[in-house]
């Protein structure tokens, strides 16, 4: 089957060079039993690729099913893979056929590859290499016949150096590595795609097809699309149900255009290259309004202790005098006449009694955001006495994402 028959068949639209590539390499696997690794940022249409390699493989007749790692929770991920035998965890009543079981023969797609936890995926790696597994709760081993087609839209090089991921298991997935362009990378193909949402728009709601002139396609070609595919379907769907005018110009488009997505905000926690989920800036985004909060309280509480030094100077037993020059001053009062603190760049401790002065070096607390975050999760797991489920609960966040904290800070429960 020629590349052109591929696109028609399965709704590709495009021509550029990165994007051909892609599809040549995927056509070329197909017939093997290879493991097949796609790698691409979301919403470049990942899934279609392997679905291409499915439809052109020898299984074809077989089952396809697809499966996202990152949506299963950490606790049944391996129940959903490989199945469980009865009461072999709270909630098993029955036994239960995993996807290795159900697809023998066929094809399962492991999308989001990179969220799937460690225990998992040395079971998925014996899966690959001798073709058996063990259902949870069980001793029997079973074998499957299954190819493995795997997507991600991380580095995951970068995750096997910091022990997210396993390094053989890495190679064994990128047998034969295929990278989607990002839609930003193939600008060419941008206003063919437009044109093309736009026309199933207009007959979907019956309407006159919207037209873009010179000025609307250059600004679309140059618009960084962090959504690539998906972002442009919505953005396509949006102007033809709300635009009064059918000849779109750049001005008209910019109504539709997130500013914001011209410079997009960095993300909390460092994992190298590659975006996080919604739901995990949510709850990233959770930890950091607990953590400024906490800090106003203490904010709070100091000015409350210094307005009691400043309406009673008995109070202080150890108050700091500041000066701005290198060299300690003469003895100054904690408290001045005008109720002002003098500063100075080292502070000088006196006690009631003036005669005993103490020079100390000023020590800063750490202001960082990530030391702060990793700090509120030793203080919620020894509240809750290493109970998971309650500190993540009292930090407002999903027990998935405390776990991955807990790896990403090196943290022992």
């Amino acid at each position: 089957m020629d590349l052109q028959s591929i696109k028609n068949r399965f709704g590709i639209i495009g021509n550029s060079p990165a994007l051909n590539h892609a599809l040549n390499v995927a056509t070329q696997v197909a017939n093997t039993d290879l493991s097949v690794l796609i790698n691409g940022e979301s919403g470049v249409g990942k899934e279609v690729f392997s679905q291409i390699i499915h439809a052109l493989s020898a299984r074809k007749h077989n089952s396809f099913i697809a499966v996202n790692c990152g949506a299963i929770p950490e606790g049944t991920i391996d129940s959903e893979l490989f199945g469980h035998e009865k009461g072999s965890f709270t909630g098993a009543m029955d036994s239960r056929k995993g996807y290795f079981e159900t697809v023998n023969g066929g094809t399962i797609f492991l999308d989001e590859i990179g969220e799937m936890p460690l225990g998992t995926q040395a079971r998925l790696l014996r899966v690959l290499e001798t073709g058996e597994y063990i259902r949870v709760g069980s001793s029997k081993v079973q074998k499957t016949d299954v190819r493995v087609i795997a997507a991600t839209n991380k580095e995951l090089i970068e995750f096997t150096q910091t022990g997210k991921f396993r390094e053989d298991l890495y190679y064994r997935l990128n047998t034969v590595p295929i990278r989607v362009p990002a839609l930003r990378d193939r600008k060419e193909d941008i206003p063919l795609l437009f044109r093309k949402f736009a026309s199933d728009f207009s007959d979907k709601y019956k309407g006159a097809s919207i037209q873009l002139d010179e000025s609307g396609k250059n600004m679309l070609m140059n618009y960084p699309w962090p959504g690539n595919v998906r972002e442009l379907k919505n953005i396509a769907e949006q102007i033809s149900v709300l635009s009064k005018e059918k000849n779109i110009t750049a001005k008209e488009l910019q109504q539709f255009l997130p500013e914001n997505n011209f410079n997009r905000l960095p993300v909390l926690a460092g994992g190298g290259s590659g975006s996080v989920s919604q739901a995990e800036f949510a709850n990233e985004r959770e930890i950091l309004y607990k953590l400024f909060f906490d800090m106003k309280k203490d904010v709070n509480e100091l000015k409350k202790m210094f307005f009691d030094i400043l309406q009673n100077p008995g109070m202080a037993q150890h108050i700091p005098v500041y000066n701005n020059d290198n060299n300690l001053p003469d003895l100054q009062p904690a408290v001045s006449n005008s109720n002002n603190f003098v500063q100075q760049s080292q502070p000088v401790f006196i006690s009631q009694n003036n005669n005993d002065i103490h020079h100390h070096e000023a020590v800063e607390e750490s202001l960082s955001i990530m030391d702060k975050e990793k700090e509120l999760i030793i203080k919620a797991l020894k509240k809750h006495k290493g109970k998971r489920k309650d500190a993540s609960s009292d930090l407002g966040i999903s027990e998935r994402t405390l776990y991955r904290k807990l790896k990403e800070y090196d943290i022992e429960e």
